[in-house]
């Protein structure tokens, strides 16, 4: 495993951390033998930064129990995250704050963010509430270790948010994809020159640059190295860059554990060349002619209040671009209820109440978005077929 300095304490951190919010279910719940699994090997490859939330559903107190129950708080980082949008007032800090302790049965947090921040007017708030103060108390107490904000906003206010106040680290969505999207490269620069830790989140885009790249871009980078899979090409692309402390990876199989510290063993700054950076360009070109919303499953929009599965949609119809529309519309059958007997939920069911926008940290105009997938997947002669095909595929057990 390699390592790379947090600056502000001096912490060396796993390059490769573990994201914890897509811990493997079963049934709806986190299947906690199984997440334990996998806690446990990857500590045992290295591992040392967990990243959970407050808002992730079961996470912190799977997260807290494996850890506690295997001895391994001492041997590692947690990182988790207030939900601001919650607080009214001052106390309510505290309220949370004790909330995510006794879930993850530890008297310190490591890292401690300002979750899914998006603009300065955001964090001009909670200093009105004296989020500030409370900080410098948790901080003097030894209860927080670090302190940062993990983003969704534009590029111009996170240089704002950086500015704003003296922080440790920050977290931003980026990939080779998203460049130039939210704090982008601009924003990465500008944070490491600041003296932040800067943590990356979706290095995967929600998994489609592992196992949803169009056909044509996975052959072309067969072409140049057979032995690295798509993957392993976005998460290296991430560690080339020596401003990049960390990516976190939200592992839920053993597979992936080991193919990715596999990888973190061998990531160096600095590791790509102009030639691997015109195969990524050209990748990115493919990419961008398939993909039509950047969409990444992180389910902020859900529950749809009609029952639509906006994520799903939105995939089924990003994959007749990338895969061909046959293979698109099976998968939209499936996701929108086609298969057995339950109601189907269609793009086209949205009443525009603007619920899911309002949660996006994409800022997809999901409403838009929507009928789009309508036109496109609904037209009068083709929701007659949807039936038919989901009949047919209820029938062959698909």
């Amino acid at each position: 495993m390699q390592y790379r300095e947090d600056k502000k304490s001096g912490n060396q951190l796993s390059v490769l951390g573990f994201g914890c919010m897509r811990f493997p279910r079963n049934l709806g719940q986190i299947d906690v033998k199984k997440t334990e699994q996998l806690i446990n090997k990857a500590i045992e490859r290295g591992v040392n930064y967990f990243d959970t939330a407050y808002l992730y559903p079961g996470s912190e107190e799977t997260l807290g129990t494996v850890l506690k129950k295997n001895g391994m708080r001492p041997k590692v980082y947690i990182a988790t995250k207030l939900p601001f949008s919650q607080c009214k007032r001052y106390e309510d800090f505290d309220k949370f704050f004790e909330i995510q302790k006794k879930r993850l049965q530890t008297d310190y947090i490591d890292y401690y963010f300002i979750h899914a921040i998006s603009d300065c007017k955001q964090w001009e708030r909670l200093c009105e509430l004296g989020v500030e103060q409370w900080i410098a108390k948790k901080k003097a107490a030894g209860e927080i270790r670090q302190v940062g904000f993990s983003f969704h906003g534009l590029t111009n206010e996170f240089i704002k948010l950086v500015d704003a106040y003296d922080w440790d680290f920050c977290q931003i969505q980026y990939n080779y994809i998203n460049v130039n999207y939210q704090a982008g490269e601009t924003g990465l620069k500008k944070a490491a020159e600041k003296g932040l830790s800067v943590f990356v989140m979706e290095p995967l885009l929600g998994g489609k640059l592992a196992n949803g790249l169009p056909p044509k871009a996975v052959a072309l980078l067969k072409k140049v190295d057979e032995k690295n899979s798509p993957a392993a090409w976005a998460l290296n692309w991430l560690w080339n860059q020596p401003e990049v402390t960390l990516l976190l990876s939200g592992m839920n199989g053993m597979e992936q554990v080991r193919e990715n510290t596999a990888l973190a063993h061998r990531a160096r700054a600095g590791m790509f060349g102009t030639g691997e950076n015109k195969v990524i360009d050209k990748v990115i070109e493919i990419f961008n002619e398939s993909y039509k919303v950047p969409c990444t499953g992180c389910n902020y929009c859900m529950p749809c209040p009609k029952g639509i599965n906006i994520p799903a949609c939105f995939a089924a119809y990003n994959a007749t671009f990338a895969f061909g529309k046959f293979a698109g519309l099976q998968q939209y059958v499936l996701s929108t209820g086609g298969v057995g007997k339950g109601e189907t939920h269609y793009a086209g069911d949205c009443v525009k109440c603007g619920k899911c926008e309002r949660h996006c940290p994409q800022h997809i105009q999901i409403r838009k978005e929507l009928q789009k997938v309508s036109r496109r997947m609904e037209s009068f002669w083709l929701k007659p077929g949807l039936r038919i095909m989901g009949k047919v595929m209820d029938f062959i057990n698909i």
